[in-house]
C-alpha cells in the first residue's frame, strides 16, 4: 500500500482509481469465493426459471400451463428477496471487515464519497462479472430443465441452444434491484462516517448480544428443555399441539443460539476432565468466541433451513400424490362410469365410435353383495374409508378378466368355489389374512388370491373403493347393480380434444336429465395433467428450497472464512507449542463438523414430524413405494444435505489451504 501515499491529497487519478477498484474486486471474488459462486448459481438460477417463463413452447404444452408464468414469478419474487438479503448481509460483512482499509484510505486524503464509489464500485464489478458468468450458465440450466419438462410430457428433446432477450432483461433487471438496493445502503453508510468510525467499525460489531451471566446459563438450560419438549409435541401428530411444539423449537433456537457461548464453558467447568481431553478446549473455545456475536444469525439460518427441508418435503409429496392418484386412475387408455342406473353410455359409444380408434373394450356393471362384512373388517383393520359403497363391491369374474386384457396385465385364473380380491397395494396385506367364505346366491366361495394392480379404484365412480370381490358369473346373478362403467384400450392415446369432447356431452346429460356428473378418465389426460402439476407446484417449491440453501450455507461460509488470518495465527501458535499439522486438521475438521451441523439439526427435529404428518393427508393406498412417507424424508434429507457437504468442503478446502502450516 505504499504507493498510496504518492496520491496527491486532493483525489485520485480516474486510472488509478479504476485499477484499485478492479484488484479489490478481484480479490473480494479470490477471499470470498464461496460468496462469488453462489452470485453466479444465482444468476443462473433466475435466467432459468425466467427462461420457462418467456418459453411459449413450454406454456403450450396442456391446459393449466398458463399460468406457469404467474407461479415462477411469484417464486422468484421470493427466491429474489432470499438473494437480496445475501447480497446485502455479505456486503455489510465486507463494509465491517474493510473499515479499518476504508478509514487508511480517508486518512491518505480520499473524501468520504471517493471511498463511498470505490466500494460501491468494486462490488458493482463482482456482481456484473457474476451476472455475465451466471447468464452463460443459465442458458445451459435451461436447457436442463426444458429436457426434464419435456421428458415429464413424454416428448422429444431437441436441442436448441439460444439467448431469451426477455428472460435476460429480467435476470438483469432483479440483479440491479438486488445489488442497487444493498450497494446504495453501504454507500450512504460511508458517506456519513468519520475516520474514527469507520476504523473502529468492526470492533463495534464485536458485542455479543446477551452478556455472559448467570442468567445466560440459566437461559442456555432453559432452550434444550424447550428443544426436547417442542420435539416431543411435534411428535404427536396434534395440529394444536405441533403448533405448540414449532414455538417451543423457534425459542430454543433463540435461547441456545444466544447462551451458547455460556452454556458451554458452565458446561466444562464442572466437568474440566473433559475439558482438557483432546483438542475441546480449543475446539469450543473458537467456537464459543464465533458464536456470541452471531447467536441471532445462527438462528434465524438454521429457520431458513427448516424452511427449506419443508419445502423440499412438500414438493415431493405432491409429487407422490400427483404421481399415485395418476397411476391408479389412468390404467386404462379410457374408462367412463356412470352411476345412474336409469342411464346409458349410449352418447358416449356414439361418439367413440366416430371419432376414437379402440382395438377393444367393455361395458360392464359393478355389483353389490348383500352385506358389507369385508369392509367393516378393513375398517377394523386399517385407514380405510368406504365413502359411496353401503356393502362390498362385486366384480364378474369374466368382466375382471377382459379388463386385464384391456389394461395390459396377465390373466388370472379363478378355480371353482373361489373368489378373488383385487385391491389396491396398501390393503394386501389385511385381506390375504381375510380367511372367512363367503356366500353369494347360495354358491359358497373360499379366497382364491389377491391381486394388486393398478384398476381405477380410487375416487369417482370407480371399480370399488380400493377392493372389489372377484366372483363366478354365475354367483353375481341377481345382485344389485352400483353402476355401469366403460373401459377401453384405444389404437391411438386420446387426445385433449377428444377428451374435452366427451366431457362436454357428460356436462349436457348432466344439465338435461338432472343428474350426477359421470367419471371420465384417459391415460394420457392424467399423465399430461400430473405434468403440468408437476411444473406448476413441484418445480417452484425445489426452486426455492435451493435459493434458501444456497443463501443460508454462504453466509455460513463467510463467516467462517472471515476467521482466516485469526485461524492462522492460532495454528502458528500452536505449531510453535509442539502441535502437528494432523493434529490441527483434525481440530478444524471437528470444529467445522459442530458448526455447520449446529443450524442444521434443528431443522431436523421440526421438518421430519412435519413432513409425517403431511404424508398422512392424502387418501389411503396412494404415497406408497417410492412416495411412501419414509422415502420422501429420506430423499428431502438427502438432497439438503447433499447440497450442503458442498458448501462444506468449499469452505473445508479453502480454510485448510489458507490457514494450515505448510507440511
Amino acid at each position: 500500500m505504499k504507493f498510496w501515499m504518492c496520491w496527491p491529497r486532493w483525489g485520485v487519478t480516474s486510472v488509478t482509481y479504476f485499477k484499485l477498484s478492479l484488484r479489490n474486486a478481484r480479490r473480494q471474488a479470490r477471499d470470498y469465493l464461496v460468496y462469488f459462486i453462489t452470485i453466479v448459481l444465482a444468476a443462473a438460477l433466475l435466467y432459468a426459471f425466467n427462461g420457462l417463463v418467456f418459453s411459449q413452447e413450454i406454456r403450450t404444452l396442456a391446459r393449466g400451463m398458463e399460468f406457469l408464468p404467474l407461479m415462477i414469478v411469484m417464486a422468484s419474487m421470493v427466491v429474489v428477496g432470499v438473494f437480496g438479503w445475501l447480497v446485502a448481509y455479505a456486503t455489510a460483512f465486507m463494509l465491517t471487515r474493510r473499515s479499518r482499509e476504508l478509514g487508511t484510505y480517508l486518512l491518505i486524503g480520499l473524501e468520504n464519497r471517493q471511498v463511498a464509489r470505490l466500494f460501491f464500485q468494486e462490488n458493482l464489478a463482482v456482481g456484473s462479472c457474476a451476472l455475465v458468468l451466471g447468464i452463460l450458465l443459465g442458458s445451459l440450466l435451461y436447457q436442463a430443465f426444458r429436457a426434464v419438462v419435456l421428458a415429464l410430457f413424454g416428448l422429444p428433446y431437441p436441442f436448441a441452444l439460444g439467448l431469451s432477450l426477455p428472460a435476460l432483461g429480467l435476470t438483469v433487471a432483479y440483479f440491479a434491484l438486488i445489488y442497487l438496493c444493498a450497494l446504495c445502503k453501504s454507500r450512504g453508510q460511508i458517506r456519513k462516517m468519520e475516520i474514527h468510525e469507520l476504523i473502529y467499525f468492526e470492533r463495534m460489531n464485536e458485542d455479543a448480544v446477551i452478556k455472559v451471566s448467570k442468567s445466560r446459563r440459566w437461559i442456555f438450560a432453559a432452550s434444550i428443555l424447550l428443544g426436547i419438549l417442542g420435539t416431543l409435541l411435534l411428535l404427536s401428530g396434534y395440529i394444536p399441539l405441533g403448533l405448540i411444539g414449532a414455538g417451543c423449537i423457534i425459542l430454543f433456537l433463540f435461547g441456545f443460539f444466544l447462551s451458547f457461548a455460556s452454556g458451554v464453558p458452565a458446561f466444562f467447568e464442572r466437568r474440566p476432565a473433559r475439558k482438557y481431553k483432546g483438542q475441546n478446549l480449543l475446539i469450543f473455545r473458537t467456537l464459543c468466541a464465533k458464536l456470541a456475536t452471531i447467536g441471532v444469525l445462527m438462528a434465524v439460518i438454521s429457520m431458513v433451513f427448516t424452511a427449506t427441508l419443508i419445502s423440499e418435503g412438500t414438493g415431493l409429496v405432491f409429487q407422490g400424490l400427483f404421481t399415485g392418484r395418476a397411476a391408479e386412475v389412468a390404467c386404462f387408455d379410457l374408462y367412463i362410469g356412470i352411476e345412474d342406473e336409469q342411464q346409458t353410455h349410449e352418447p358416449y359409444l356414439h361418439y367413440i365410435e366416430e371419432n376414437i380408434p379402440v382395438k377393444r373394450s367393455l361395458l360392464y356393471p359393478v355389483y353389490l353383495s348383500k352385506n358389507a362384512d369385508i369392509q367393516h373388517y378393513l375398517e377394523g383393520s386399517v385407514s380405510y374409508y368406504p365413502y359411496a359403497y353401503d356393502c362390498d363391491p362385486v366384480l364378474r369374474c369374466s368382466d375382471y378378466g377382459a379388463l386385464r386384457a384391456i389394461a395390459g396385465y396377465p390373466p388370472v385364473k379363478l378355480q371353482p368355489g373361489q373368489y378373488l380380491f383385487h385391491c389396491m397395494s396398501y390393503l394386501e396385506e389385511p385381506l390375504k389374512n381375510y380367511r372367512q367364505p363367503i356366500s353369494l346366491g347360495d354358491i359358497p366361495l373360499t379366497l382364491g388370491g389377491v391381486y394388486t394392480e393398478h384398476l381405477s379404484q380410487s375416487g369417482g365412480i370407480t371399480n370399488g373403493r380400493g377392493y372389489i370381490l372377484v366372483v363366478p358369473d354365475e354367483a353375481a346373478t341377481g345382485l344389485d347393480i352400483h353402476h355401469r362403467a366403460y373401459a377401453a384400450e384405444t389404437l391411438y392415446p386420446v387426445s385433449g380434444e377428444q377428451y374435452d369432447a366427451l366431457q362436454d356431452i357428460n356436462e349436457s346429460e348432466s344439465r338435461i336429465n338432472q343428474r350426477k356428473y359421470d367419471s371420465i378418465s384417459t391415460k394420457a389426460n392424467e399423465q399430461a395433467q400430473t405434468a403440468a402439476q408437476t411444473v406448476l407446484i413441484v418445480l417452484p417449491l425445489f426452486y426455492l428450497a435451493l435459493a434458501l440453501t444456497m443463501t443460508a450455507a454462504t453466509i455460513l461460509s463467510i463467516q467462517q472464512l472471515s476467521e482466516s488470518q485469526s485461524y492462522q495465527r492460532q495454528f502458528q501458535l500452536l505449531q510453535k507449542l509442539g502441535m502437528d499439522r494432523r493434529e490441527m486438521a483434525g481440530a478444524l475438521r471437528t470444529q467445522l463438523a459442530i458448526y455447520y451441523a449446529m443450524p442444521a439439526l434443528p431443522p431436523v427435529l421440526i421438518g421430519v414430524p412435519f413432513l409425517l404428518n403431511l404424508c398422512r393427508l392424502p387418501e389411503p393406498g396412494i404415497m406408497i413405494g417410492a412416495s411412501s412417507p419414509i422415502a420422501i424424508i429420506a430423499a428431502a434429507l438427502g438432497i439438503f444435505f447433499l447440497i450442503y457437504a458442498v458448501y462444506i468442503c468449499m469452505a473445508y478446502v479453502s480454510l485448510t489451504r489458507n490457514v494450515l502450516p505448510r507440511a
